[in-house]
Parts: C-alpha cells; structure tokens; sequence
C-alpha cells in the first residue's frame, strides 16, 4: 500500500489505495466480489446512476452501519461512485441480503471524525475520509 497525505486539513499521513488496484478491482475483482459482498459485512454494494451517463452501477464497498447510518471507507479518496451518490442525493445499499435507501450522502474528513457514530471513527482518520449516509427502508 502507498501511503498519501490525505485531503483533509490535519498534518496526519493516511492510507491510500493505489489508483491501478481500484482500475483492477473494477475490472476483475468486484466482479466476483459482487456475488457475495452483498450478504457478508463489513462488504455491501452500492447502486448508484451516473451522472453523465444515467447509466445504474453497482459497486463493492467496505461500510459500517450504526443504526441509521452508514460509513463508507473511501479507501481511494474520491471516486466516481461517490461523486454519483453525491450528485444523485443518494442511492442503494444491499448489505446482509436487505437493500436500504442511502439519502443525505456526504463525505466526512479525518478531522470531523468525532462526529461519526463510535466504531465507525476509524475509517475517516485511517483513510483520510469517509461518506457518511443515512439508511432508509425502501
């Protein structure tokens, strides 16, 4: 793993996945990931539309749930997953076989961690950041 200053505004040095493994993950791993991600925690898969296009992805993610909320590791930093979400003002989230509405979706940087739910804090200091969602029923 390379590690990266982040973007967020403290002097804390974060982990960032390389950009190849994210064009290799989309290619060939999420792929197979997809069978199974939906029904395994911390995996789930996000629905989203693009923005330009209009056209439904689905993506594999690392996320924790606390109550109403889920926290996306933004493992990457900033994707064209969560630029959609954002855009969209939300989209799906299939974890343990159930899908749920995501609303409200923004990203939460290492330094504004302390207003994630406990448990969940980790992903945004780690990795520099976070989308944070609120969970609906469809």
């Amino acid at each position: 793993m390379r590690r990266t200053v982040g973007e967020c505004d403290d002097d804390l040095v974060h982990i960032r996945l390389p950009r190849w493994l994210a064009r290799f993950n989309r290619i060939g791993t999420n792929r197979v990931m997809g069978l199974w991600a939906p029904y395994l925690p911390p995996w789930a898969v996000v629905g989203h539309q693009g923005r330009r296009s209009g056209v439904a992805y689905r993506t594999v993610v690392f996320v924790f749930v606390r109550r109403r909320t889920a926290v996306i590791a933004l493992t990457y930093g900033p994707t064209d997953w969560q630029h959609n979400l954002e855009a969209a003002g939300g989209g799906t989230l299939t974890r343990l076989g159930r899908t749920w509405q995501l609303t409200n979706p923004r990203v939460v940087n290492g330094v504004d961690a302390a207003q994630l739910p406990a448990g969940t804090r980790w992903t945004a200091r780690v990795f520099g950041s976070a989308l944070v969602a609120t969970l609906t029923a469809p």
